[in-house]
């Protein structure tokens, strides 16, 4: 075999092998191709945009996309009617898709309001820099309430003591602070942060912010214990122990009973005046009577005045 039979030869074997692989991997991605067009989508509601907690949503804030079926979330929408004009009770990312726990009630309006659970309320507190922990105290977060007494209010010894633990931030200054917040990832300076408590929470928040100072204590979000702290007083601060609890008052005497008088004692019977006689062998005593009294029997009335 000469030289160029050899040549095309290694030419035509090279163009075969190329044909088999081009023709082998067409048939693979057609394959492919039409296994993505057979599968089973359904339609699915999502976020157009950023959908803050208590919006209202429209029809500017939905949008329909084809989803596959078998990765369909269990509680989702695809007819519009059931989501528009229902406020939102989380925060909804853009292509998220929105289902029915997300949504507030039908009726219920949007708003604050329909974020709160049954059974529990929502309270404000003013804040500053320092109380809300430098802006980190963002919609979201966990807080404990602390409350000071004492000393800054004129009394002789200071307390503190976390009186609410555990506490949502509902919101954090206005909705254009949060929603910058939620853009820039950044705190938000603010002078007012909402809290959710129970009603007996609430109450205590309440007197805190108005007989003492308040401050929120940032807490882990997976810390779910609650704070027990008996508090601490000025004296303890510094290194002196805390008084001791009042001691419970003596009981007081029971009124001693008036003396009773005794009765004089009766006078002593005068003794009667007695004269001893010798009768011979004889002795005996006789009593000495006045005048008019009876004569002893034993003494004659001849022997009455002996002479």
């Amino acid at each position: 075999m000469n030289r160029n039979t050899r040549l095309f030869a290694v030419v035509g074997v090279a163009l075969v092998a190329a044909s088999l692989a081009s023709f082998l991997v067409y048939r693979a991605l057609a394959a492919s191709a039409s296994a993505e067009r057979g599968a089973a989508t359904v339609d699915t509601i999502v976020a157009a945009a950023p959908i803050p907690v208590g919006t209202m949503v429209t029809r500017a804030h939905i949008k329909i996309v084809k989803w596959p079926s078998e990765a369909r979330l269990t509680d989702s929408v695809s007819d519009p009617s059931l989501v528009l004009d229902r406020g939102a009770i989380v925060a909804i990312a853009q292509n998220e898709p929105i289902t029915e726990a997300k949504l507030a009630a039908q009726g219920a309006g949007a708003g604050m309001q329909t974020t709160i659970p049954p059974g529990m309320r929502a309270i404000s507190v003013r804040v500053n820099e320092v109380v809300g922990v430098a802006g980190f105290v963002v919609p979201g977060t966990r807080v404990d309430v602390l409350v000071t007494f004492g000393s800054a209010n004129g009394g002789s010894d200071g307390v503190a003591r976390v009186v609410v633990s555990n506490a949502q931030v509902l919101t954090a200054g206005t909705r254009f602070d949060q929603e910058k917040a939620r853009t820039d990832n950044k705190p938000i300076p603010t002078s007012v942060v909402t809290l959710l408590v129970t009603p007996e929470d609430a109450e205590r928040v309440a007197l805190a912010s108005s007989e003492g100072r308040i401050t929120l204590t940032l807490r882990n979000p997976l810390d779910n214990a609650p704070t027990t702290s008996s508090g601490i007083r000025a004296g303890g601060l510094m290194g002196r122990p805390d008084p001791p609890p009042p001691a419970a008052p003596a009981p007081r005497p029971k009124p001693a009973a008036a003396p009773v008088a005794a009765a004089p004692p009766a006078p002593p019977v005068p003794q009667p005046y007695t004269v001893e006689a010798i009768r011979g062998a004889k002795r005996t005593t006789e009593p000495v009577k006045n005048e008019g009294e009876d004569r002893p029997k034993d003494v004659p009335p001849s022997q009455e005045n002996p002479k």
